[in-house]
């Protein structure tokens, strides 16, 4: 059915092309105008949007667009490729305070809106996703594609300037084309380097995360990868039989002048989690300048949150569970032993249950069982589980020993504490009604990224 489609919207174009040289050639083009001119402007817009919705979306901002959005989507890699034009163009991305909401804890919610340049999202296809960081108290914010810009003054709601940069040359439209799930994952900025990590595709529709790196320049950058594996999880051919580039983790922290830490999902294969060979379903410490790796701790699903709280002596870790299961775990800096890594228990413990299939008979519990206790077949428990599970995200610190975790898919923050066993307390959620895909603590206030909207939010603390 796809293939006649084909065949005769290439007639009926080949047909419409022929058809205007000949009447340019007969009556020359002054004919044509005198039919544009006595087209009324309904007729135009029709013809636009039914016959060539492409020129008209890309002329337009989003937030202008009135069309359906099936029609949107339905040119594969559109998105993607929009994006990576205005990229290109280097305009500066206009930003507009929208709300402010009061929240349940009494603070000040504030919301600004991208207003251009975010178009392709990793979970929704639109708008685009984004991550944030600061360099000498300017916001920076990335987009899933490889926008990078930055503002003085968000709070005066001053336009991002793009940052030129070759981030595409190491993952771009190619990858983009066969899934919007590819993509760059997270941004640290350090003293006046910044890093980016992202889903390689090592060989042909195989990937991993990988690494690049510059130095910091509010006009051009030009990244070079610092980190990459040998090994890779490949799209179709695997022992799983599963592949899934959202279970990719991603997150980098800083770990001390010569290292970064780097968290790397198992892409749904999850043997790879026990398997000491790999990087996958691990946290693992990187040098900055030879890319060689340790591996800190093993036995994860897929990290979305990292946070290393060197007053404490800790590395706090946020999980994807299967069916309920997210988590947060804690790591001692104390404890971690290269040889002898800091197991989880993924994917052989869990507080959640496997999708597909509840038969704890089926090859996949047989697999995997998912026991319901971590200590009794010798893992690490979680501080803390979330079931049903929240869509963890990111995790900071706020102060002293309290931290917050924000969520997808319950679109809220939660804080909480430690206690001086550094076990859990006082958790409380508080609903922003969006996705939050990056969160980062900054001079008194929490500055999230808002991905149904492509906004940033803004908590200050008093």
């Amino acid at each position: 059915m796809k293939k006649k489609f084909k065949k005769l919207f290439l007639i009926i174009f080949s047909f419409s092309i022929l058809l205007y040289l000949l009447i340019t050639y007969l009556f020359g083009s002054s004919f044509i105008e005198i039919i544009k001119k006595n087209i009324s402007i309904e007729n135009k817009k029709f013809i636009k949007e039914k016959l060539f919705p492409y020129q008209l979306i890309s002329r337009q901002s989003f937030y202008e667009l009135n069309l359906d959005r099936e029609q949107l989507f339905s040119i594969k890699g559109f998105l993607s490729e929009k994006e990576l034009i205005f990229k290109k163009s280097l305009r500066e991305i206009p930003v507009k305070k929208i709300e402010e909401i009061q929240l349940s804890n009494q603070m000040l919610f504030e919301k600004y809106r991208l207003i251009d340049g975010f178009y392709s999202g990793i979970k929704n296809k639109f708008p685009g996703s984004g991550y944030i960081d600061f360099h000498n108290d300017n916001l920076v914010i990335l987009s899933a594609r490889g926008v990078l810009s930055f503002t003085s003054d968000i709070y005066k709601e001053k336009n991002f300037a793009q940052i030129e940069n070759n981030i595409n040359n190491f993952i771009d439209l190619k990858q983009y084309i066969k899934s919007a799930k590819f993509s760059l994952k997270d941004l640290l900025i350090h003293k006046d380097n910044i890093f980016i990590s992202f889903t390689e595709e090592i060989k042909n529709d195989c990937w991993n995360v990988s690494v690049i790196s510059g130095n910091f320049n509010y006009k051009k950058i030009k990244f070079k990868k610092i980190f990459s594996s040998e090994k890779c999880i490949h799209s179709k051919n695997n022992q799983d039989n599963n592949f899934e580039p959202h279970s990719s983790g991603g997150r980098i922290v800083n770990y001390d002048d010569d290292h970064i830490l780097l968290s790397v999902g198992e892409f749904l294969e999850s043997w790879l989690a026990q398997e000491k060979n790999n990087i996958n379903g691990k946290i693992i410490k990187i040098n900055k300048k030879k890319s060689t790796y340790e591996i800190i701790s093993m036995g994860h699903r897929n990290p979305q949150g990292l946070f290393l709280d060197k007053e404490n002596k800790f590395i706090l870790e946020t999980e994807h569970g299967p069916i309920g299961g997210d988590e947060i775990n804690l790591i001692n800096l104390s404890e971690i032993n290269y040889n002898n890594p800091p197991n989880y228990g993924w994917a052989i413990v869990s507080d959640g249950e496997h999708y597909g299939s509840k038969n704890k008979n089926s090859k996949k519990y047989k697999k995997y069982p998912l026991y319901k206790s971590h200590t009794k077949y010798g893992f690490i428990e979680p501080i803390k589980s979330f079931v049903p599970s929240i869509g963890i995200s990111e995790i900071t610190k706020i102060q002293n020993k309290k931290y917050v975790v924000s969520s997808l898919k319950n679109e809220s923050l939660y804080f909480f504490e430690l206690n001086e066993e550094n076990k859990l307390i006082n958790i409380n959620s508080i609903k922003v009604f969006e996705r939050i895909r990056d969160i980062k603590f900054h001079k008194n206030a929490l500055y999230l990224f808002l991905e149904d909207t492509a906004s940033l939010g803004i908590i200050r603390f008093p």
